[in-house]
């Protein structure tokens, strides 16, 4: 809901359970004067009678205080916004007027030919912030043009602490949490993607546990290089201020008539401690941001790990058998079927099947596929290209390249400069025609190195490639979605590199890690989830010992328990498993399939944190009540505490599927419910339903 001053130049957005403020003065200081619980209008009115701008020698009273601080004027806290033209640099803007455009609120700015509008919308609870830049003047180069700045209230003799998610390959989306001081904490991408070391998201608290307690987050949807600071100023006020770029070097050139809009930086308050907080991020990503998110996401079976790159029709065709008779749903060709592709070292950029292979392109396999009943997917990496490639032989100035400069080769390729429109274009009519030239039903898009010299010889600004290659990577998904509604597609970028919500609102789900360790993995997948819904969340079952990474021996039981936390795939060599195995495997299959729609669709309570002992995921959807619980390790003589359910009416009573006992809501809410774990690596599925 939006509400207007009876002045104009008040404005509140409310949802649910929260509101959000700002204020015009008579000077035209665009002030912050709310983000929190709900309050009504008047309320809102009377905050902006009564605050006043403090002054302190030596600093400027707005710094703090502004809703979106640009650079120039008596102003010292980061600007959000930094543009110079060729005659002068900084910004002097006057409000021409607001627009309410049903739940969105858009604020006019002008400076010397230079549209800006603010733009606001609440969808439930969350926040969304951007900003729209049009250039009527000279031509002005954008320094910075982040999304939005974010405005915490005060907090007497308390301190803020700050919780974000960093990481690396095979180990992202590790949470942190750390006491917030003064001076200025900056996180972000300088990689040209989201990047493996920080997703794009933080969230700040003073006392707030699991369960209670007020959480403030901001998330950003880009997925290209990025930043976002959080400061706390001299007063002891924070702002978090993040958008599109890692720093001031220069982010675009508008030209006359030119365009440019941020990336939404979306903002949540919320009371109900770190879990509220999360099942609100859940909730708002299934109604406004993923694709198609009421349907559940098939069980899939991805070739890598069982074939690499010596694949073929034959053997492929055998895989498919096994993972049908498994129960497998969605069956996923990964690298090595196109081009000269037999290596890491060649093909990539050549998308059309490799003839020795696939002598008659995909089509065979895939209807092979679609005839044991299940889906038919393929792996591309679209924006890379091999040196040994018929593409970069005929067109090698389509790479990324500093002129003079040796080409930097990582995983022995390169990044295309997707900004161009001849590489648009090519790629657009290749992968058109490979969706068009079999039944192929899902595409996993794969993104493995960073940017390194990323120049373009010959443009007059070649540094908008950074925000144009984005452009370009999400307008290519836009239009092959729109001419191939059918084709689900997954995020993956050397695994996790690639996740926030810019990527997540044109894809089907993302690959959260290439560390399929199911141990590992519970950090990693308790990490993601702090921000993004299981519905998203890729988790594959692969062999034992984990040959990929650490060695490390685990039970079937183990593996499946753990990846059926999101969206359950395997990943193993089925050729090399025996028939109790795949016997075993196909009853964990049958039973994510009964529980998914609660998994993918409902409410997740995090019981306990994988720290070392027992660890365990709640998920309420309507009347059905799903848990998984994992034991690392269990001492001699260590009791385990029943665990404590959430989100259960307390006057409800709740039978067990796999005990028959029934309970009181109100008793699993305060004396738990035992699991039967025992000893080190056990897991087990509990399921109970509202009768």
């Amino acid at each position: 809901m939006l509400e207007i001053g009876a002045d104009g130049r008040t404005w509140l957005l409310t949802g649910s359970r929260s509101s959000y403020a700002l204020r015009l003065t008579e000077n035209d200081e665009l002030l912050h004067l709310h983000w929190g619980p709900r309050i009504a209008l008047a309320d809102a009115e009377e905050l902006a009678v009564r605050q006043q701008l403090p002054y302190w020698p030596f600093e400027a009273p707005v710094d703090g205080h502004e809703e979106y601080p640009v650079e120039g004027g008596p102003r010292f806290t980061r600007p959000a916004l930094s543009v110079r033209t060729d005659e002068r640099r900084g910004t002097e803007w006057t409000f021409r007027t607001y627009e309410a455009d049903g739940d969105e609120l858009r604020l006019r700015f002008t400076d010397d030919g230079l549209g800006i509008t603010l733009h606001y919308r609440m969808r439930d609870d969350v926040v969304e912030r951007w900003v729209t830049l049009v250039n009527d003047g000279p031509a002005a180069e954008l320094l910075r043009a982040d999304s939005a700045t974010w405005t915490l209230p005060p907090r007497a003799e308390e301190n803020w602490r700050l919780s974000q998610l960093h990481g690396r390959w095979a180990a992202e989306s590790r949470l942190v949490r750390a006491d917030l001081t003064y001076g200025e904490k900056v996180i972000g991408s300088r990689r040209g993607h989201t990047g493996h070391q920080h997703l794009p998201w933080v969230a700040l608290d003073t006392d707030a546990t699991e369960e209670r307690g007020e959480v403030y987050g901001c998330a950003l949807g880009w997925s290209g290089s990025w930043r976002i600071a959080v400061a706390q100023l001299p007063d002891a006020r924070v702002q978090i201020t993040g958008g599109a770029g890692y720093d001031e070097s220069g982010l675009l050139r508008l030209e006359t008539g030119e365009t440019f809009t941020t990336p939404v930086f979306a903002g949540l308050w919320n009371d109900g401690g770190f879990g509220g907080a999360s099942r609100a991020w859940h909730a708002y990503q299934r109604a406004y941001v993923i694709p198609d998110a009421d349907q559940d996401r098939p069980v899939l079976f991805n070739s890598w790990e069982a074939t690499e790159f010596d694949i073929s029709e034959e053997q492929q065709g055998a895989l498919a058998r096994r993972a049908a008779a498994m129960g497998v749903e969605l069956f996923v060709v990964d690298d090595g079927w196109f081009g000269a592709r037999t290596s890491d070292r060649a093909g990539l950029g050549d998308w059309t099947p490799n003839p020795d292979r696939f002598p008659k392109g995909l089509r065979p396999l895939a209807d092979q596929v679609h005839a044991l009943g299940m889906q038919f997917g393929i792996w591309v990496e679209p924006e890379m290209v091999n040196p040994d490639s018929e593409l970069y032989r005929a067109h090698p100035e389509w790479a990324q390249f500093q002129p003079g400069r040796k080409r930097t080769e990582l995983r022995n390729q390169l990044v295309l400069n997707l900004a161009r429109e001849d590489v648009q274009e090519y790629l657009w009519e290749r992968l058109d025609t490979l969706l068009s030239s079999a039944p192929i039903d899902y595409v996993k898009w794969d993104f493995n190195r960073c940017f390194t010299d990323a120049g373009w010889p010959g443009e007059p600004y070649p540094q908008k490639l950074w925000v144009e290659h984005v452009h370009a990577f999400y307008a290519l998904l836009d239009r092959l979605r729109a001419a191939h509604p059918g084709v689900a597609f997954e995020s993956c970028s050397g695994g996790g590199g690639r996740i926030d919500l810019g990527v997540m609102a044109r894809t089907d789900q993302v690959w959260t890690s290439d560390n399929t360790d199911p141990l590992d993995r519970l950090a990693i997948q308790h990490g993601f989830t702090q921000i993004h819904p299981a519905r998203t969340m890729a988790a594959w079952v692969t062999d034992s010992p984990n040959n990929q990474l650490n060695g490390r021996v685990s039970s079937l039981r183990f593996r499946f328990v753990s990846a059926m936390a999101g969206v359950l795939g395997v990943g193993g060599d089925l050729a090399e498993w025996s028939e109790e195995e795949l016997a075993e495997a196909r009853e964990w299959v049958q039973l994510y399939k009964e529980i998914r729609p609660v998994v993918q669709r409902g409410d997740l309570y995090r019981l306990r944190p994988p720290a070392g002992g027992l660890s365990a995921v709640q998920y309420v959807h309507g009347d059905e009540v799903v848990v998984l619980a994992w034991l690392q390790a269990q001492h001699y003589g260590e009791p385990l505490a029943p665990l404590r359910l959430r989100g259960l009416d307390p006057t409800g009573t709740y039978e067990c599927r796999e005990t028959g006992e029934t309970y009181r809501g109100a008793v699993l809410a305060h004396h738990g419910l035992r699991t039967g774990l025992r000893g080190d690596f056990d897991a087990t599925v509990i399921r109970l339903r509202r009768t």
